[in-house]
């Protein structure tokens, strides 16, 4: 019966990728990188629209590492994992960066309420970059863990699968993951936008050539499928990347 309900969502998502703008087209392409059994990490999972069809995909024999710093979206994750009873959850209050540590999120606020899809960790940011656009933001203060680290501590023989949304921090969390990327080779789905690397110093560019040093190649969703890619560009932010 959990698996049913986790299942029903899993479907509910994807129909809702080609529909809804709150549900990225890159969603319904999931099943083409995910096999059962495989192990992923979902990094800035905030309300687990990729944690929820990643635990379907993945299945019973498989395991989805869930990674969420803020305290809202964090609880909200827990509370699903049991309604669902997404036994192959795992549900982590963390961000990710280059080396472990404790950082601060800058969390915007519009109209009081806070928007949990811009938060991103200031450190190494040289200002708000984008987020200007808001009045006012909060400072959350979060433990700082790298890809390696968990892959070490959860005694992981074989990663699959890396998607990461992390408002610009994107190369931190890469070279946070190197003997990861060297070891296991995980397909990696990451959001790229240039807007939200600048604060970082860092351009869309950086983030390619950083992934061909270790024989990753880029794709993007075209036409229900996915296609390689020479370059990011700005008319696209996700991008899956295979080695």
């Amino acid at each position: 019966m959990s698996a049913l309900r986790t299942h029903a969502v899993a479907a509910a998502l994807r129909w809702g990728a080609h529909r809804f703008p709150f549900v990225e087209d890159e969603v319904a392409g999931l099943r083409d990188l995910v096999r059962p059994g495989a192990t992923c990490v979902d990094i800035g999972a905030e309300y687990g629209l990729y944690t929820w069809v990643l635990s379907a995909l993945a299945g019973p024999t498989g395991r989805v590492h869930s990674v969420e710093p803020l305290p809202g979206p964090n609880r909200w994750l827990r509370a699903a994992v049991r309604l669902l009873g997404a036994r192959n959850v795992t549900v982590h209050r963390t961000a990710f960066g280059a080396r472990p540590g404790h950082g601060t999120l800058s969390l915007p606020m519009r109209r009081g309420l806070p928007v949990h899809g811009r938060a991103y960790l200031t450190d190494g940011a040289d200002g708000p970059g984008p987020n200007a656009e808001f009045r006012t933001a909060r400072s959350v203060n979060a433990p700082v863990r790298t890809l390696d680290q968990l892959a070490h501590e959860a005694g992981l023989e074989r990663l699959a699968f890396v998607k990461a949304d992390v408002e610009g921090a994107e190369l931190a969390v890469l070279r946070g993951g190197s003997d990861t990327l060297r070891r296991h080779r995980p397909t990696l789905l990451l959001e790229i936008e240039r807007r939200h690397l600048e604060k970082y110093g860092a351009h869309p560019a950086d983030v390619l050539r950083h992934l061909r040093d270790y024989g990753y190649r880029a794709h993007r969703r075209l036409h229900g499928r996915w296609t390689p890619v020479p370059r990011i560009t700005d008319d696209c932010r996700n991008y899956v990347f295979t080695a």
